[in-house]
């Protein structure tokens, strides 16, 4: 048998969205762009959403919107894709690294409260594989520092925090919608946000500081060429095939969530006990979107390639940041440290069937 560990689901009706772009005539950011930034705002139970052509993106300009001076720094977790940590550098600012929590991977705040100095002026937090942060000690955190908070929401659609959807709690939050996430999109990315003004100015900054955007000019009584050039931007925006298939995949992702929980909760239930083997703690106060299902084991690497030799594909999430070369290590992480030497990701995906499960899950239980 072979289990794949991440596998996008796409909808007919995504499929036929896309054929109806493609005849449309416009491609580029135009009317699906503007009605999904509409959706998924309302999804997210925020004011406006920035609809752009990655995660990445989101991260950078929701950091470049805050107009840091070079140098400042910003409280950020070890445990996370490169490009959280990237977007710091982008900026020209520096990533000082809180410690995780040993039984989810999140930031430690208290960890993160200890490292802040006078040169600090944000927090980045990443809801880990769909699981929320610990959100209250974030913010009250930051406002006894003043210290501006992204929510990097890469993993966490449709996730919630005390019954309120991951993307309503803060000013700034990165969503992505790359191929593999809970909303896929092929790729694609938005910022959710509070402020008008602000969600102004980012669509100025995704689309190279110009003023106004190619579609808001066709929609004049004649097309304009004319527009002003405000401020240095980037070719950030999402295009009308992407925005197409969010539209469908929306309207499908909590009852695809609800499935994701479906497995998690069978992975669970045939692994809990399992000598060598720890399952990552969950918090009656917030539901998880289930991105990833990640186990702590002993000896992780062997039991990767045990799963892999019976045709069961795993993965690590994530290794620590700062071992790379363009980040200052630090030794003082030790949870960080032990997290990401015994976390493997399983396989968790729509694609997956019960029997599947099972599967990887005897195959566990076997011994590694």
């Amino acid at each position: 048998m072979h289990v794949q560990l991440l596998k996008p689901m796409i909808s007919n009706e995504a499929i036929q969205a896309v054929a109806e772009v493609l005849r449309s005539g416009w491609l580029g950011l135009g009317p699906k762009t503007v009605e999904f930034e509409s959706a998924f705002a309302s999804y997210a139970g925020n004011g406006y959403c920035v609809a752009l052509n990655s995660g990445s993106a989101a991260l950078h300009l929701a950091l470049r919107s805050l107009n840091l001076p070079e140098g400042s720094e910003i409280i950020t977790t070890p445990i996370t894709f490169v490009s959280t940590n990237h977007a710091i550098l982008y900026e020209r600012c520096t990533p000082v690294f809180a410690d995780v929590q040993a039984d989810t991977g999140n930031i430690d705040v208290n960890s993160a409260a200890s490292k802040i100095s006078d040169r600090t002026r944000a927090m980045i937090v990443v809801h880990l594989g769909g699981d929320p942060c610990d959100l209250d000690q974030v913010y009250a955190t930051a406002r006894s520092h003043g210290l501006s908070v992204i929510e990097d929401c890469a993993h966490a659609c449709g996730a919630t925090y005390k019954g309120k959807r991951i993307g309503s709690h803060g000013e700034l939050h990165a969503f992505s919608f790359h191929a593999v996430k809970n909303l896929p999109m092929g790729d694609g990315g938005a910022l959710v946000v509070k402020d008008e003004k602000v969600s102004a100015r980012l669509r100025r900054l995704r689309w190279l500081g110009i003023d106004r955007d190619t579609f808001e000019r066709a929609r004049e009584p004649a097309y304009s060429w004319d527009y002003a050039v405000t401020e240095l931007g980037f070719k950030y925006h999402m295009n009308d095939i992407q925005a197409a298939i969010g539209l469908a995949q929306l309207r499908r992702v909590d009852i695809e969530n609800a499935r994701r929980a479906e497995i998690a909760k069978r992975y669970r239930r045939g692994l809990n006990g399992v000598p060598g083997l720890r399952l990552l703690r969950q918090s009656g106060d917030r539901t998880s979107s289930n991105h990833l299902f990640r186990v702590l084991a002993e000896n992780r690497d062997g039991l990767s390639l045990k799963l892999k030799s019976a045709g069961v594909e795993t993965g690590v999430h994530f290794r620590r940041n700062d071992l790379y070369p363009m980040y200052r290590r630090d030794d003082s992480l030790v949870q960080a440290e032990r997290f990401w030497r015994s976390c493997l990701s399983l396989p968790m995906h729509l694609h997956l069937s019960d029997e599947q499960v099972d599967y990887v899950i005897e195959q566990i239980r076997g011994g590694w």
